[in-house]
């Protein structure tokens, strides 16, 4: 599957719980729904995936982070249900792609009035 389809389609998900949910709840909330969405649209989702860290080839953690949803396992989304998305989370969200070596990041903040004023696309620019 094309990987912008796959990013619209998960956008499309995140539009559906957010039109039905609407802003102020748990991120756990939205990631529950985002699961459900997600799998109603026959995509293969994984949640809390653990990511190990690496140093100079020697694993030093098994699971140094948990990334929310990692779907068909390709893109990488971050859920978010705060006041304002800040650098800080965007650099979260690079790393998570940089350890995982996935190619494409999405960052959803659903504490927005317009879902598409929550939504950050960051891209894997670093090569292997």
């Amino acid at each position: 599957m094309n990987i912008n389809h796959l990013s619209s389609l998960i956008i499309k998900a995140a539009i559906n719980v957010h039109k039905e949910l609407g802003p102020g709840l748990l991120e756990s909330v939205y990631q529950r729904c985002m699961i459900i969405d997600l799998e109603n649209s026959v995509l293969r989702v994984q949640s809390e995936v653990p990511v190990p860290i690496f140093y100079q080839d020697r694993k030093i953690h098994d699971d140094g982070f948990r990334i929310d949803l990692l779907v068909e396992d390709i893109i990488i989304v971050e859920l978010k249900s705060v006041e304002q998305v800040r650098d800080v989370h965007k650099k979260q969200l690079l790393t998570y792609l940089r350890l995982a070596k996935k190619p494409l990041g999405l960052l959803i903040n659903f504490n927005e009035v317009l879902l598409k004023n929550g939504i950050t696309r960051i891209i894997n620019s670093q090569k292997d």
